[in-house]
């Protein structure tokens, strides 16, 4: 398929049935949408009336969302409309966690044990990377409807995902209405392995909110506090999710480990993990064109510039994080994998990382593995320009603040437009 250059970041161009659809969107949301307890009441009405959201730590961080969210994000109506109904769904979710651990404690000593955790930075192979393992049916992973309803509600089962995989399904669809160019950049479908942001997300403090929002208030909360709450909720929902539909060994993805390793070990001590790496000015300029793209669903007026400015930083944010904790992990539990190289032999990548892990390289996995590799076959949907003038950025000034990431990992220099 061709190569596109988005022209409409700035100025978003919708088909008339999309703007039917936000139009409608904008008149959904009550007025005092982000006030906390509002958010609270809803969810816990929505919920037939559950009220124990657990571990009171994720206040702080909804409050400081809420702050953000009002005051920074320029919201669109629909923007409005669909955040609420967001921070209400994930508010649920909670609930609905608390509820099961309360009639079924014992999942409280579920074992999650060596899971194999990929990260680095955006844009690096981490999604095909997360995918190709994931194909493997030993090891665990978490399908994006799961990440989106980790407990099924009332009515239900574990065992028939299919009411949760229909409504994601029709979530993707209207992103995809909304945004057609989006799956040259991502490719997401209600099964595929999705990165745990979302599941971060349970406790508010994720950067999952930064790629839908301009927020800078919260991003610097978040940098300032110590993640590991967080990523305990995240264990424990993992536990809850392998209670109801099994599992033995996770595989898990997440570019926002790069600067939470500390907190990571903290909770998963016995973890692999896979840092994969490219050059992070290509990684600015595919990042930041894809956040601004996918801005349009939320924000009033995508400001191309800033968004280069804000992710030029938060790149530099993990990238620094990496270079400060990467030696928290022992070496014969980690894996570095270059871009290019995994481009050129994925299933001699693939292979690697079995071996360094442990996991073992059965034909089954082989033949699992390779087959999604001959299914998946990287650009299939067509391929994005990215102009790094389309954002207000400068490769040159970029190279020097990535010198010494790049020497420590032996990453090569892209070129990039």
């Amino acid at each position: 398929m061709e190569t596109v250059q988005i022209h409409d970041l700035a100025d978003p161009e919708f088909s008339p049935e999309v703007r039917e659809v936000f139009a409608a969107m904008g008149t959904m949301a009550p007025t005092d949408a982000f006030d906390p307890d509002v958010l609270l009441e809803a969810a816990s009405k929505q919920s037939g009336g559950l009220g124990d959201f657990g571990d009171p730590w994720f206040r702080e961080p909804l409050g400081v969302l809420c702050t953000a969210l009002r005051q920074e994000a320029g919201l669109s109506p629909a923007g409005r409309t669909a955040l609420y109904f967001q921070l209400v769904e994930l508010l649920q979710n909670r609930l609905r966690i608390e509820d099961l651990l309360r009639r079924h404690p014992e999942i409280h000593d579920v074992p999650i044990e060596r899971p194999i955790i990929i990260t680095g930075l955006f844009r690096t192979g981490s999604t095909h990377l997360h995918n190709t393992l994931s194909a493997d049916p030993a090891l665990r992973h978490l399908p994006m409807w799961e990440a989106a309803e980790p407990v099924p509600p009332p009515g239900e089962t574990p065992d028939d995902p299919g009411p949760r995989i229909a409504r994601i399904g029709s979530t993707l669809q209207f992103m995809d209405s909304a945004m057609p160019y989006f799956r040259r950049m991502l490719d997401c479908t209600p099964t595929y392995a999705h990165e745990e942001l979302s599941v971060l997300a349970l406790s508010f403090s994720s950067m999952h909110f930064e790629t839908q929002v301009m927020v800078p208030s919260y991003r610097d909360w978040y940098l300032a506090t110590d993640q590991t709450p967080a990523y305990a909720y995240l264990k424990r929902a993992m536990q809850v999710m392998t209670w109801l539909r099994g599992g033995e060994r996770w595989v898990l993805k997440c570019p926002q480990h790069l600067e939470q390793l500390r907190p990571l070990l903290n909770v998963f001590p016995d973890a692999h993990v896979v840092f994969t790496h490219r050059d992070p000015v290509a990684v600015v300029a595919s990042m930041a064109t894809m956040i601004c793209y996918a801005l349009r669903m939320n924000t009033a007026s995508p400001n191309p510039a800033a968004v280069g400015a804000y992710w030029a930083q938060r790149i530099g944010n993990l990238l620094d994080g990496c270079l400060r904790d990467r030696a928290l992990v022992p070496a014969e539990r980690s894996v570095d994998v270059l871009f290019d190289e995994f481009m050129a032999d994925e299933a001699g990548t693939v292979r690697r990382i079995y071996e360094v892990t442990g996991q073992p390289y059965t034909s089954g996995a082989q033949r699992a593995t390779g087959e999604y590799l001959t299914s998946h076959r990287r650009g299939r949907h067509g391929r994005v320009d990215y102009r790094m003038a389309d954002l207000g950025l400068d490769a040159a000034e970029l190279r020097a603040g990535v010198a010494a990431y790049n020497a420590r990992f032996g990453v090569r220099e892209a070129r990039v437009g």
